[in-house]
């Protein structure tokens, strides 16, 4: 019987390297001949989803996930863990070390679903990955947030005077820009402890937004409520029949409790005052100062286009949304468009530095540069590194530079030129504009100069 295996992939934001790493998968498996099935854990949910049988059937399952993949339902089968960007380079050996496994008998079951929740725990532990688990679920109602405070402003002035006008800021302002540092603490501590994490999250995440300590203590009280609650959790031993009362009275109320107190009495001041502190120097940055922050968030946005560096980045200049301070996330939207862009401008200026495959590659690059999907540049860099992330960083850095510099501010983290056309989403948008174009134009020079002529066009 011919093997079949099963593939999960996710990333943090679900837009770009979810799909890819799908992709990938999916033609390695086709070259060694292989089923596949691929759950994609996107934007927009999940598509081709995994069923129950899927799962009994499946030989062994890949997941490459950088945020929660949901993978105690694979208890059991024999699973290669990775990230997605490894499943985007190496997606031949990931469907190799699946191939590999020995699949899972009768005898076996028991100790498999053991290991199986060993490395889940591991694989969980780490904490970048909870954090971005965290930005993943405050990205849209940083976007619809950002998208109806500019709509508001469209049809109601710079005050939103008017019924409509109030309404929708009613609805972005008051609403979803509420939400978000609660919803970033809380799926924190779910990504930690599961269920019984995100009660205690979300409630110190309102502590958080309304003791003005911001994103900052919302990423703090998420972390403390997440391994609180999952200290609880693996400590707390009931009779059977009792039980049931641990996920939905004892470790909320004690965590609740926990989480609650030190944000109040410990947490709290300490890390408004520094939150407060960091919201005054980048409102008053200027000049020198302005200029140095562009470059660094810059670089960082082009250094691994999608990796941690630049969500680091980006989760920065997002958590700073919820403080009204925009100037950050034009500068990483600049950054993150220049890339793809930069590189579909060089296959247009300097044909011979690549061969036809690269030259199609460079048009959709420039489609996902548009789109704010700096991962259309990750072929070209996997490519040539040395030459092209060099080049990226350049461009990306001097796009973030003169965006700091011209005083931009952007809205909404997302959409690309899409949200550029929403009057009142950007300010200052043909300096904007012009900054992008900037980085572009360095990103493409570079690449031209520091890249060797293909032999083979």
């Amino acid at each position: 019987m011919a093997k079949k295996i099963l593939a999960v992939t996710a990333c943090p934001t679900g837009i770009a390297h979810t799909y890819m790493a799908a992709e990938a998968l999916q033609k390695a498996a086709k070259e060694k001949g292989v089923e596949i099935k691929v759950e994609t854990r996107g934007s927009v949910g999940v598509e081709n989803g995994l069923t129950e049988a899927d799962i009994r059937d499946a030989h062994a399952i890949i997941v490459a996930a950088d945020t929660d993949a949901d993978v105690s339902r694979f208890a059991g089968k024999p699973v290669v863990n990775a990230s997605v960007g490894e499943a985007i380079k190496n997606a031949v050996s990931l469907v190799e070390k699946a191939l590999a496994k020995e699949a899972t008998s009768g005898e076996a079951y028991m100790d498999q679903v053991a290991q199986a929740k060993k490395e889940r725990g591991e694989q969980r532990s780490g904490p970048y990955k909870h954090l971005m688990n965290g930005v993943s679920f405050m990205i849209p109602l940083v976007v619809a947030g950002g998208i109806m405070i500019a709509l508001a402003f469209l049809f109601g002035g710079i005050n939103a005077e008017g019924t409509f006008a109030a309404a929708l800021m009613e609805i972005g302002g008051a609403s979803a820009f509420a939400l978000m540092v609660p919803v970033l603490s809380g799926f924190i501590a779910y990504s930690i402890a599961d269920k019984p994490g995100l009660a205690p999250g979300l409630i110190g995440g309102m502590l958080a937004a309304s003791g003005d300590s911001g994103f900052l203590g919302g990423i703090i009280s998420g972390f403390l409520a997440g391994y609180t609650a999952k200290w609880l959790k693996d400590n707390i031993k009931l009779p059977r029949n009792l039980e049931g009362l641990k996920p939905v009275l004892i470790i909320p109320v004690i965590s609740a409790f926990v989480v609650g107190m030190l944000m109040i009495f410990v947490i709290g001041k300490p890390v408004g005052s520094l939150m407060n502190g960091l919201e005054n120097w980048l409102t008053g940055l200027t000049g020198t100062n302005a200029l140095l922050l562009g470059i660094i968030l810059g670089a960082m946005m082009a250094f691994d286009m999608g990796g941690p560096v630049n969500k680091a980045a980006y989760a920065f200049a997002t958590g700073l949304i919820a403080s009204q301070i925009y100037g950050p996330m034009a500068a990483v939207m600049a950054a993150g468009m220049t890339p793809p862009l930069g590189l579909w401008l060089a296959t247009m200026i300097a044909k011979k530095k690549f061969n036809t495959e690269e030259r199609e590659a460079g048009k959709a690059a420039g489609v996902l540069g548009i789109s704010f999907i700096t991962e259309g540049a990750i072929p070209f860099a996997a490519a040539d590194p040395f030459r092209v992330i060099p080049s990226l960083m350049a461009g990306s850095a001097v796009a973030g530079a003169l965006t700091m510099l011209f005083e931009a501010q952007l809205r909404a983290p997302h959409g690309g030129v899409f949200v550029l056309g929403i009057p009142n989403a950007v300010s200052n948008l043909l300096l904007y504009i012009v900054a992008i174009a900037a980085g572009m134009v360095v990103t493409a020079i570079m690449v031209s100069v520091l890249k060797k002529n293909v032999v083979n066009q």
